[in-house]
């Protein structure tokens, strides 16, 4: 049983830059261990990929979506059991609701919801212009 949380979202303007974090909890592994990443869901859009950190023993390999490519960073704190999204220089087409997801082992895929176990309940990020 593992329950993900994300924070951070908010309402910012074009520009602006936002950290999410998504904080995991409950009976795990070691953190080292785990596969993280962030999705998101824009208005009439279907939910798509954004960024990936593979875990430590496949060396912290990060992935991004061309969108995002330059303007997010993802990051990890095993300690806190807590993955980051820095994101910069935000556009009103970053506007979606960003949701976490992880997985305790290592597997072929990265950007698909199929390759990840649990998921957080997402958060709201508007960007105005």
């Amino acid at each position: 049983q593992v329950h993900l949380a994300e924070s951070g979202g908010g309402l910012v303007q074009a520009g602006d830059s936002l950290r999410l974090s998504c904080a995991a909890s409950g009976r795990t592994f070691s953190s080292v261990t785990w596969n993280t990443g962030w999705f998101r869901q824009g208005p009439g859009k279907e939910r798509e990929f954004v960024a990936h950190v593979s875990s430590d023993w496949k060396g912290r390999t990060t992935y991004y979506a061309d969108s995002v490519k330059g303007r997010f960073t993802i990051s990890k704190d095993n300690a806190k059991n807590t993955v980051y999204l820095e994101m910069n220089s935000l556009k009103p087409e970053d506007t979606a609701v960003y949701y976490c997801a992880a997985r305790r082992y290592d597997s072929s895929g990265y950007q698909g919801s199929e390759d990840y176990e649990y998921w957080g309940q997402g958060t709201q990020v508007t960007v105005s212009s």
